[in-house]
């Protein structure tokens, strides 16, 4: 597929990516976490970019950071501090860990890429004064954002933002829905890039390419593949498609995920009302939480069960990036309601590099074989 080879190479090669953005006058707006209000920074003219980090060298930030903190940041650091995010014309930075802020806090003191923000958003999400809070935050990082390049953003542009991001993510929730029917359709590793590319390219490009590869997908002519045990991902961020890779060569496919780099990026259109900045709010009122945000002690877990029940998930499988710590304290509780609901599951804690090939595929096949 001509259009799944694009995405590929978005992905592999998001910076050279970047860098021809750049020179058709566009403006790049990094960052990092979903929660990051990207309809706000598109209706100002600007392209979001989602910001994933090295995995090469990162040893280069060790002088700023503890050894404790994520690959993630410790990966974002090493690459801003090596000139690799020079395109950047800004950076948003939502306050969903601590380790974040205190990137943060060094990425403002040692770089100078332009536009620079701390959005701050509130931690529980199930009182109306938080609703109102985060109204407010969005409200001033649009007016940030209108003072620093000097554009205005209107009630229109805002939108039309919305009506663009709603389309995106269903196109991207229907390739996921085709992809849990029948995993055959398309690879797991495939599936992250599609995801992906999604948060680095074009918008306008990309709301034009997934139609085009869902209607390849409906077409594709199915094969004897998809048989294997039905396996669901729940962690942060994947930025390893070996991962997908190896569980499929175990003998699993994986039909459904929780991750920042899958569902939770797409999952909740926002209301095309007369108020964007409260529908964009709302949005992030309803949709699932992640451990950085509070709803209720059980929702979580709650929400996992109820979606390994819906895909028929045979296990589930932790995918926890080393050091972080609001996964981390999720994980006990989390195993606790899959536990109670007999549903098997497994915790594969990774950094930057992943551990070797033969001990993974080990401890893979050892789960889904159990299964």
């Amino acid at each position: 597929m001509d259009v799944l080879k694009e995405f590929h190479e978005i992905s592999d090669n998001p910076y050279r990516y970047a860098t021809g953005l750049k020179d058709q006058g566009k403006k790049i707006i990094g960052f990092f976490c979903s929660y990051t209000p990207e309809e706000i920074i598109y209706a100002a003219g600007l392209h979001p970019m989602r910001l994933f980090g090295t995995k090469d060298n990162i040893s280069i930030a060790d002088k700023h950071l503890q050894s404790y903190s994520c690959s993630l940041i410790r990966g974002a650091l090493a690459d801003v501090l090596a000139g690799n995010l020079d395109f950047l014309d800004g950076t948003v930075f939502p306050h969903t860990c601590d380790s974040i802020q205190r990137l943060s806090d060094i990425w403002r003191l040692n770089t100078d890429l332009g536009f620079f923000t701390d959005v701050v958003l509130p931690v529980k999400l199930n009182t109306q004064s938080a609703r109102e809070y985060m109204i407010d935050v969005l409200g001033r990082f649009a007016q940030d954002l209108e003072n620093y390049f000097g554009k205005r953003i209107s009630d229109e542009s805002m939108k039309s933002a919305i009506t663009k991001y709603n389309t995106i993510r269903r196109y991207l929730s229907e390739i996921y829905e085709l992809h849990a029917k029948d995993p055959s359709i398309l690879s797991g590793s495939d599936l992250l890039t599609v995801i992906k590319a999604s948060m680095i390219m074009d918008r306008d490009d990309l709301i034009d390419r997934l139609p085009v590869l869902l209607t390849e997908l409906q077409n594709k002519e199915r094969t004897a593949g998809g048989n294997g045990k039905r396996i669901m991902l729940v962690g942060n961020i994947c930025d390893h498609p070996d991962i997908y890779t190896m569980i499929e060569k175990s003998g699993g496919d994986v039909v459904w995920d929780d991750l920042c780099t899958g569902t939770r990026y797409f999952q909740g259109m926002i209301e095309e009302s007369d108020d964007p900045l409260a529908a964009v709010a709302n949005r992030y009122f309803d949709r699932p939480v992640c451990p950085a945000k509070h709803v209720s002690v059980t929702a979580r877990g709650e929400y996992i069960v109820e979606k390994a029940k819906k895909y028929d998930a045979d296990g589930v499988v932790f995918l926890y990036l080393k050091f972080c710590d609001p996964h981390s304290f999720d994980y006990p509780y989390l195993k606790e309601f899959l536990d109670n609901s007999d549903i098997p599951n497994m915790l594969l804690e990774v950094e930057d590099q992943l551990p070797p090939e033969g001990q993974l595929l080990t401890r893979f096949e050892t789960f889904i074989h159990m299964l």
